[in-house]
């Protein structure tokens, strides 16, 4: 079996440019090439670009899945650094989810905080964007950044 990049991407649902790009940083190998010299992928690439997509969808950098690629490339070795690896992912995630928590009750108070009636020059919601100090709580800009990018 041998795929274009094209077919790789839309097996993987991984953009060619993506590809190209984890080619780049080694994470899977640079493909063989067709006599016309199209790259020609393979079903260890296939694979690994299902296990970079998903390791990606859950949220792991590209350094976390390098060392994982690392030790999956070396069967016999302990586990202990992925479980490590994940457990700091699980930790991030958790910490990410205690602040979206926190800008979502302070969300919550502001709209709550206007009927919606009136003129917008006495709109609770408009008077707190405009003056941090009407918040209750501070939300730091990595809060509003992880939902920003969404």
């Amino acid at each position: 079996m041998f795929l274009s990049i094209g077919e790789l991407s839309a097996r993987t649902g991984v953009k060619v440019p993506t590809i190209r790009y984890y080619e780049s940083r080694g994470l899977i190998a640079v493909p063989l090439r067709s006599a016309g010299n199209q790259r020609r992928y393979g079903r260890a690439e296939l694979e690994r670009l299902g296990f970079i997509r998903h390791a990606r969808d859950l949220g792991f950098s590209l350094e976390a899945i390098a060392a994982l690629i690392e030790l999956q490339d070396h069967p016999d070795r302990g586990c202990e650094s992925a479980t490590r690896i994940a457990q700091g992912q699980l930790g991030a995630v958790r910490e990410k989810i205690r602040r979206l928590r926190a800008l979502e009750t302070e969300l919550a108070r502001i709209a709550e905080g206007c009927t919606g009636e009136g003129a917008a020059r006495d709109c609770y919601v408009l008077a707190s964007l405009a003056d941090h100090d009407l918040c209750r709580r501070d939300h730091p800009a990595e809060a509003r950044s992880s939902t920003q990018r969404s």
